[in-house]
């Protein structure tokens, strides 16, 4: 399973317009909404922001991860096949 974001701005109660996906005509997709609380666009953390945040360095300290670049890996390997356990 593949998963694309994008963002639609409901103007009419009840109907949501979505263009522009990478998808052909006869494919299959499922759609999960999610109301997102803000209008506009999602903004991200610019670098400052994300050094500011205290998530840089997060597991400096932790003595079970020797390399945290392959802990890092394996945790989205894991999180990427979640969905396939049926």
């Amino acid at each position: 399973m593949e998963a694309f974001r994008k963002s639609a701005l409901v103007e009419e109660d009840g109907k949501v317009t979505i263009s522009g996906l990478p998808y052909k005509k006869g494919d299959r997709v499922e759609v999960i909404l999610l109301k997102s609380g803000r209008a506009g666009k999602r903004r991200g953390m610019t670098a400052r922001e994300l050094l500011d945040s205290g998530l840089v360095g997060i597991w400096a300290d932790r003595d079970e991860i020797s390399d945290s670049s392959e802990f890092a890996r394996s945790l989205r390997e894991k999180a990427e096949t979640r969905g396939d356990r049926r």
